[in-house]
């Protein structure tokens, strides 16, 4: 069968069957729960002219294999060790077991919020080619591109509706995912989330003219002033509602019998769950969001240079950790609070910079294995996907991914200190510049050329003195 003399190599270098708890793939790359990291024999590994690179993250040992070739190494592993084909939701629970809980809370927002990225992204996208329409000054002074040409108008006002959809009904689409992920029914979560939404409720972004005004709508239950406010663009009140209506309904499951389900557990389910968001969740968690956000506000206002420096220098370390998955929510809540974020733009300018730099190592190296790989990670960094570059290429001779880091932290600084902001969540690299508010495309294009040509020029000098 084609692959299996390299699939048993594989095997044999990730520490043999016995070591092997689950296994599965996805478009590049074999993935592993392993009982013991300790027996891979990573050397091994990278010899093999079929493997492109190798790493470790949240409890899974990934062996980089390429696209179409990995589905037939798998299913040549598959047949030649006899080891079981296995959902990638079964190697995640397996790979889990080992993690500690900081850990989990982090995988656990990442299996939240990566199924819903496709929308987000997408919408942001889509807000980027409305920004081009409709904001003033891009194409001619103090005027947009539609109020000079009127016929565009109606084509900018059906595409600022597709996209801002995505995100004014954010906490449905979390509801969606969260319910999902603590194990209830996804359509319940879907409910709870329009409930937060509802047009009948005070929207959350004129909640602060409204507290000015003193007129906040509130109901009266039983001499209880409750709040009759929305949660629009927030994301900790639903994440909160979608566990507790999970809970709840995986309560009730297990004590009604099966006949009285549709007539009592969703019904219960979503009215526990309504009234305690209303009157205690959605209260503290609302109030717990904006003091993140105030607090980020504040720093990166107050010390804008040392805010983008920092963050654009630990952006990458916290995708090798994972936990860059927790800063998509605050993104998130960035954006639902005041309308733009500060954080993205930096995350953008942090995958190019890996893209830079594995860019340089594939013009350095003489080896063809690395040179191809190197290539295509470092194109595939560019438009939004770092991880190959990151553990193919960058991590594996270290130096790139420092340069990488120094390239970010410097743009990071700058762009910071320009007041660059996205509107949206876009593609994280260099089609992200759609995402930029258009007073800020020149800084950010200038934060690009230093992302570029920093981690290149520092990673191409030390890989030509040391001939990789």
């Amino acid at each position: 069968m084609e692959y299996a003399k390299e699939a048993r190599e594989i095997v044999k270098a990730v520490g043999g069957k016995d070591n092997i708890s689950k296994a599965t793939h996805c478009v590049t790359r074999l993935r592993f729960a392993l009982k013991d990291e300790e027996k891979v024999d990573v050397a091994a590994l990278e010899n093999l002219d079929v493997v492109k690179g190798t790493f470790s993250a949240n409890g899974q040992y990934q062996v980089v294999i390429g696209q179409g070739t990995v589905d037939k190494v798998y299913a040549a592993m598959s047949k030649e060790t006899g080891i079981g084909e296995a959902t990638k939701e079964e190697v995640k629970e397996a790979a889990a077991e080992k993690q500690n809980p900081l850990q989990r809370g982090i995988k656990t927002l990442a299996d939240i919020f990566i199924p819903i990225l496709p929308a987000i992204v997408t919408a942001g996208l889509l807000m980027g080619i409305n920004n081009i329409l409709a904001n003033k000054g891009i194409f001619y002074e103090s005027q947009s591109l539609i109020d000079v040409h009127q016929q565009w108008a109606g084509i900018a006002d059906m595409i600022d509706i597709i996209a801002n959809t995505a995100f004014t009904f954010l906490p449905a689409l979390i509801g969606w995912s969260a319910v999902k992920r603590f194990g209830g029914n996804e359509l319940l979560g879907v409910v709870i989330g329009l409930i937060l939404v509802h047009p009948a409720l005070l929207n959350a972004w004129d909640y602060g003219d409204a507290l000015a005004e003193g007129s906040i709508p509130t109901w009266n239950l039983f001499g209880l002033e409750v709040n009759k406010i929305g949660y629009q663009g927030q994301v900790l009140p639903v994440l909160f509602a979608s566990w507790i209506l999970a809970k709840i309904e995986i309560f009730l499951k297990k004590r009604v019998m099966d006949s009285l389900h549709l007539l009592v557990v969703a019904p219960i389910a979503l009215l526990i769950t309504g009234f305690l968001t209303f009157i205690i969740i959605g209260p503290i968690t609302f109030t717990i969001g904006n003091w993140i956000t105030d607090g980020l506000v504040a720093i990166f206002d107050a010390v804008p240079v040392i805010g983008g420096l920092v963050y654009g220098a630990i952006y990458a370390p916290l995708v090798i950790t994972g936990m860059h998955h927790t800063f998509l929510a605050v993104d998130l809540q960035l954006i639902g609070s005041t309308g733009s974020t500060f954080l993205w733009p930096i995350l953008a300018l942090s995958n190019i910079a890996q893209g830079a730099a594995a860019f340089a190592i594939m013009l350095a190296t003489k080896n063809e294995r690395t040179k191809g790989l190197a290539g295509t990670s470092g194109l595939s960094a560019w438009l939004g996907i770092t991880e190959p570059a990151m553990f193919g290429v960058n991590l594996r001779f270290r130096y790139p991914f420092i340069a990488a880091i120094i390239g970010s932290s410097i743009a990071g600084a700058f762009i910071t200190l320009q007041g660059v902001k996205a509107s949206s969540i876009g593609v994280g690299g260099v089609p992200g510049i759609l995402s930029i508010i258009p007073g800020g495309w020149l800084s950010f294009g200038i934060g690009m050329a230093a992302v570029i040509v920093v981690p290149f020029m520092i990673t191409y000098i030390i890989a030509k003195q040391k001939r990789d």
